[in-house]
Parts: C-alpha cells; structure tokens; sequence
C-alpha cells in the first residue's frame, strides 16, 4: 500500500487512535467498515496467542463486508506496535504482523527503524507517533510513511505542543504523510486538521463512548459527563505525561490538583491506592475533547455524524470566502 493509496481508500480523512483495551475486535471491525482506518494495540490481544485470531476475526469480517458491499469497501485495519524494551511481546508481535502482512503498522515510543525495514518488505506502511520535532526528525530519518503529531489536549500519551505550531514546523522538512491528533472530535475540526496542513486527522477519545469500545459503562459515563477542565495531565500513572479523566483519579483515591511528580512523594501519594488502582483499567484516558461527547452510539452513527459535520464547515467556509472576497 502507498501512502496515496491510504488516502484513497478512506471515505473520511481519519485514522482511530489505537486505545489500550478500549480497541477491540469489534470497534476496529466497525470503523474500517464505516470509511476509516480502525486501530488496536497488539498488546490489547491477551495471551499472546489471541493476537493471530484477533486479525483473522478482523480480516474475516471485512473481506464479508466488501463482499457484500462492493460500492463501499473497508478501509484498511492498523495495528500498534509499543516499541519500549520493556515490551517483551515487540519480536513476536512483529514477526505475525510480516506473516499476516498487516496493511499498516502504527509504532509508539522507541526507534521504528527495524519496523520500518520489515513492514516495508511486504508494502505495509508504518506511522510513528510523536510529540515534538525531536523525535519527528528520528523517526523520518528511521524512513517511516507517515508521523502522528500528538499535540495538546490528546487522549493518553500527550505532548504539550499547539497544533498550529507542530504541524507547521513539521510540513516545513517532512514530506511524507502527516497526522494530527489532539482533542479533535467534531467535523469542523476534521477540516480545521486539513486547512493545517495534515493530510488526516487522528482520533481516539470521540469512540470511547462507541458502542463497541471495550470500556465499562461507568467509563462511558465518565466520558459523556466530562468536560475539557477535567482532563488531568500527568506523568504519574504511567510514568510518560498523559490525559486521565479527573474522576477516575480521585476515584483512585488521588487528589488530581496535588498530583507529585512521577517517584515524589505527597499527602495524597499512597502505596495502597497505587496497589489497588491499575493505569487505563482503573484511571482511565481521555482527551480535552470530552466536552463533544454527549450520547453513546453506535460507531457508524458517529462517523456518519462526523462526515455531515465535516461536509457543513466546508461548505460554511466556502460560503464566507465568496461573501469576503465579494
């Protein structure tokens, strides 16, 4: 697959953020049948082995649908790749996906370039996430297809970066695909991502309250009564900054407006809550873009959603640039 092919394929300009245990089979399934790429973390497919029946679950499922939907075929699947050595699966996981020649392959915290060497063997693409022009500037040279710009307001692992400012900076050197995620959840900003200079936009806390997410009812519920001010951003729980709803926090037992420092210590820093709370299963990710979100649906329902919005900024734009330039 070539990165204009990608492009191609989709019928929104999207890719789902891959969300620990919240993407599943079933989610990925319905995004890739809705015109967009769906996305799981290999580590999300628990033993080991599940991982091969996971992707035969999810190739079986779309080769159905184009089937039996010739005029509107699935968008390709993604599969994430943690590359941090503490990642004792990354070999194995690695050597399925080359197998299985997996069509796109999405590597997070670590060098891609071993990635980028075996999925380019077999056509797949490789996109690497990043956080600033440091790591950008690494994972280009490693040759990946695409850079995922993980900017303010993200769900999960974040950078503190304005898109206005990363994206710009990227596109000035990079010349391969670029992605931008941050808080983006509403068609209008689909299109805002575009006029920036992304060629797709990355999104993962507007399909946590999907029907399909594998997320609890009381995580779902957290999502739809959240707001932007009560994202909490941390490095704490995961030892990387990240977003985190702040009722998962204090429901963990932690004060989030007295969060210490990743190894400090506080009042409200104690072994027990640490012991009994585990990250993204009990102290749960979510992005600034909560504040959207206002009803669970099914995953068609809310791409169909975003494909109206996105339609309406535009044409909304067009109109107001004929009314300027008039």
């Amino acid at each position: 697959m070539t990165p204009q092919a990608l492009l191609q394929a989709l019928r929104l300009p999207v890719v789902a953020a891959p969300m620990f245990i919240a993407s599943g089979v079933e989610l990925v399934v319905a995004q890739c049948r809705s015109g967009i790429v769906g996305a799981f973390p290999a580590l999300n497919a628990r033993p080991a082995a599940e991982f091969e029946r996971w992707l035969d679950a999810i190739e079986q499922a779309l080769a159905a649908h184009d089937a039996a939907h010739p005029q509107t075929p699935a968008a390709p699947y993604a599969v994430n790749l943690i590359l941090h050595p503490s990642n004792d699966r990354l070999a194995a996981d690695l050597a399925t996906c080359v197998r299985r020649r997996v069509p796109i392959v999405i590597t997070s915290v670590g060098d891609p370039a071993a990635v980028v060497q075996a999925v380019h063997g077999y056509g797949g693409l490789v996109l690497h996430d990043v956080i600033h022009q440091r790591h950008a500037r690494k994972a280009a040279k490693a040759g990946v297809d695409g850079l995922i710009l993980v900017c303010a307001g993200a769900g999960g692992h974040a950078g503190r970066l304005s898109p206005f400012a990363l994206v710009a900076e990227v596109k000035r050197w990079f010349g391969g695909l670029v992605l931008l995620g941050g808080a983006i959840g509403r068609g209008e900003q689909l299109l805002a991502a575009r006029a920036l200079g992304a060629d797709l936009a990355y999104l993962g806390t507007r399909f946590l309250a999907a029907a399909e997410a594998n997320v609890s009812a009381a995580y779902r519920q957290a999502v739809l009564d959240a707001s932007a001010e009560d994202i909490v951003y941390t490095d704490l729980f995961s030892g990387v900054h990240a977003n985190f709803l702040r009722s998962s926090v204090e429901a963990a037992g932690f004060d989030p407006d007295r969060l210490p420092p990743r190894g400090g210590h506080g009042e409200n820093f104690g072994s027990e809550s640490m012991a009994t709370s585990k990250v993204w299963r009990d102290i749960w990710s979510a992005g600034q873009g909560v504040g959207s979100i206002d009803a669970v649906q099914p995953l068609h329902e809310i791409v169909q959603t975003l494909q109206r919005e996105y339609q309406a900024a535009r044409q909304r734009v067009l109109a107001d640039d004929v009314r300027i330039t008039n």
